[in-house]
């Protein structure tokens, strides 16, 4: 579900490292928002990253 509806960005993998350099597997989500978004002339309710907002790409209802 962390999926932005405007740029696509949406979780990625990595690796936790302890002191000891064990591995194991981390994610990180994408910031995301559920936003009541213009689209047109209607309305709709949206996923979108804290990005997107602050740049301005998308415009709140």
């Amino acid at each position: 579900m962390a999926k932005c509806a405007v740029c696509g960005k949406s979780a990625h993998f990595g690796n936790n490292v302890s002191h000891s350099h064990r591995r194991s597997n981390k994610m990180w989500k994408a910031n995301v928002k559920s936003v009541r978004v213009k689209v047109g002339e209607a309305t709709q309710r949206m996923y979108v990253c804290t990005s997107c907002l602050k740049s301005g790409k998308v415009e709140r209802a």
